[in-house]
């Protein structure tokens, strides 16, 4: 359940970047809202998967899922390069925490 949470966490923490970066484009009420709900629900559920998981391994899935999804999300909706370099650091960013998962 933990690392379901976890996995959710990281979600959250996408949803959150997309929302600062919609912010910063269009300045209304609804993004800020959405951006507090995302980064609200990223911590909410990163404590709660702190309990049980070693915060070193769930701190860096957390980051990993944020900043990489992040990253995919500027490449689908925000017109940011998809140059293969690119993609391949992310998969590399992944896959190292696919490692951290297997390994714990």
């Amino acid at each position: 359940m933990e690392w379901i949470a976890l996995i959710f966490a990281g979600l959250f923490e996408m949803f959150g970047v997309a929302m600062m970066n919609q912010l910063n484009i269009e300045r209304n009420w609804q993004s800020f809202v959405l951006l507090v709900i995302g980064f609200a629900g990223s911590f909410l559920l990163l404590s709660f998967a702190l309990k049980t998981l070693p915060m070193g391994t769930a701190y860096a899935i957390w980051t990993g899922i944020g900043a990489s999804g992040g990253a995919i999300l500027g490449m689908l909706f925000y017109g940011e390069s998809k140059d293969w370099k690119r993609v391949f650091f992310i998969a590399m960013v992944l896959s190292a925490a696919v490692g951290l998962k297997l390994v714990s």
